[in-house]
């Protein structure tokens, strides 16, 4: 029967560390004994050679030695250098203490029948008046040797001393230390293989018991997912760094490869698309604009701390919802008209009943002039027939309102615009927050000025609103910033997305990017102004389009 190998993660992770843990049990072990050896071998051979120091420093032992050798005496088993030298070998518990003179003579050993022959191993560097530390083999077999040379009063060498320790002694100290040392590791083995273990149990829950196949399946899964997605997906971690995104988000927030790991403050630089992903800006559906692009973020904390936003690419619905907007200002206008015109009528008819004819006449006069005079005013300055249009329509909305939408008497604009739609939509914006402004106010109206310097078109909205205070100038161009209250329709609560505080970004956001500028500031007479200058914006040619203004004013007329 096969023995299978674990499947989950976490048996894996276990099986691994416990032979990690042992393994550098027991390479740790080994490397504490290796030297332990050593150190006690060392250990044994300076203790041998202190013994024989203080042999050798023995007062009168060198004399001794000497006057034998003097006297010619033969070395004895009963002599005075026997019987010191089995005094001191018992009292250390060394193996032997060897007295030798400078022929390397016996004149004491543990062996009596080996007195008054010569040593077993070379007495040369101890006899030249160096200490000697060894291991080696001998007579009395394997032990620990040290050797000290022995001088006389005037410090000459005149023999040595041999002390030797059982080497068996050294093993046996070793061989002692040997289960404290398997304690120690199993201690260590047995703590390593706990920590283990709940190391292994919590990564079981992290991965939720998935096995390596499966984890490589839901990683290719996601890559899939993520980079097949059509909304871009910003994740974050719990330091407000960029971990990952996706290929659409790359394309809506104009990012590289680059921004993996940086704060997404830096990727992104300052602004409110960065507060948006940064959750410095709460709700559901935020509205942002990032270069020409309308995006619409939501953003979901994660349990690390970390969070996931969600990026949908909103540019072409708002441009339809702006068209509509348009629309829907066209249809007020005709709705305006159209009730004008009813008054007018039921006032007409009445003079025609009451036999009022001349006064009939004139009235229809003054009537077909007032609005002939309006269209005919802002054609003849403004000949491009969409900014035109668009005039026209605001004004007659501006007169359901009870606001006056004027024409500065300096404005002039030729049908050269090279982005007309560009510039309908910042005159639509600014006039549309200037009614909102003006309404309420006293003698309410909205002046507009659209003239050009060379190349340059220059567009000047005044209101007679409360105006914009100097704190809040730089604000009201930040998306999502307004003085407006979200209706039922827009609030992000009630399941809409806020537009509010979108039209003047989108404005600074068109001027900037063709190298223009958007002001505002206040008036002598009070209320807002302000002021679009968009460089490059006409064309080089000077020809008028005729036919298209001539359309215009008949359409305006009709």
């Amino acid at each position: 029967m096969r023995v299978r190998s674990p499947r989950r993660v976490s048996s894996h992770v276990l099986a691994a560390q416990l032979a990690l843990v042992v393994g550098v049990t027991a390479l740790v072990s080994g490397l504490f004994l290796a030297p332990l050896s050593d150190q006690l071998d060392r250990q044994a051979m300076r203790r041998a050679l202190a013994i024989a120091q203080t042999t050798a420093a023995r007062p009168g032992l060198a004399a001794e030695l000497t006057d034998a050798a003097e006297a010619a005496e033969r070395p004895s088993a009963r002599g005075p250098l026997q019987t010191e030298a089995e005094r001191v070998r018992r009292a250390t518990g060394a193996e032997y203490v060897v007295i030798m003179d400078e022929r390397g003579i016996r004149w004491s050993h543990p062996s009596p029948s080996a007195i008054g022959h010569h040593v077993s191993t070379d007495p040369g560097p101890a006899l030249a008046g160096h200490d000697v530390t060894q291991i080696d083999e001998g007579t009395l077999g394997r032990t620990a040797r040290g050797k000290a040379p022995l001088r006389d009063a005037e410090g000459r060498v005149v023999g040595a001393v041999s002390v030797g320790i059982d080497y068996a002694n050294v093993r046996e100290g070793l061989l002692a230390l040997v289960p404290r040392l398997l304690t120690y590791a199993g201690g260590a083995l047995a703590v390593g293989a706990l920590a283990a273990y709940l190391l292994a149990r919590r990564l079981r829950r992290r991965t939720h018991a998935l096995a390596f196949t499966d984890i490589s399946a839901l990683l290719a899964e996601r890559e899939a997912m993520l980079h097949g997605l059509a909304e871009g997906v910003v994740a974050l971690d719990a330091g407000g760094r960029v971990r990952l995104v996706n290929d659409e988000a790359q394309r809506l927030l104009g990012l590289g490869p680059d921004a993996l790991g940086r704060p997404v403050t830096e990727a992104l630089g300052p602004g409110r698309t960065a507060d948006v992903l940064a959750g410095r800006v709460a709700g559901r559906d935020l509205v942002t604009v990032r270069g020409t692009r309308v995006l619409v973020a939501n953003r979901m904390p994660t349990a690390d701390g970390g969070a996931v936003a969600t990026l949908r690419d909103r540019t072409e619905l708002e441009r339809l919802g702006r068209e509509l907007e348009g629309t829907r200002g066209l249809l007020d206008a005709l709705r305006a008209q159209d009730h004008e015109h009813a008054n007018r009528l039921h006032t007409l008819l009445g003079l025609l009943e009451l036999g009022l004819y001349e006064e009939a006449a004139q009235f229809v006069t003054d009537a077909l002039g007032v609005h002939r005079a309006t269209a005919e005013e802002v054609t003849e300055r403004v000949h491009d027939p969409l900014v035109s249009a668009l005039l026209v329509g605001k004004a007659a909305v501006a007169a359901e309102r009870g606001v006056a939408l004027r024409l500065a008497a300096d404005s002039l604009l030729p049908d050269r615009l090279v982005d007309p739609s560009g510039l309908v939509t910042v005159v639509g914006n600014l006039v549309d927050n200037a009614l909102d402004a003006a309404a309420g106010s006293v003698d309410p109206a909205v002046e507009v000025e659209l003239r050009t310097e060379g190349r340059t078109v220059v567009l000047l909205v005044r209101d007679t609103g409360p105006g914009v205070p100097p704190e809040h100038r730089e604000l009201v161009f930040e998306e999502g910033w307004s003085t407006k209250k979200p209706t039922a329709a827009t609030s992000p609560e009630d399941g809409g997305t806020s537009h509010l505080g979108l039209g003047l970004a989108l404005v600074r956001r068109f001027a900037e990017r063709v190298g223009g500028e958007v002001r505002v500031g206040a008036p002598d007479e009070g209320g807002a102004e302000f002021r679009v200058v968009l460089p490059e914006a006409l064309t080089d040619t000077g020809e008028e389009a005729e036919p298209a203004r001539a359309e215009a004013e008949a359409g305006v007329r009709t």
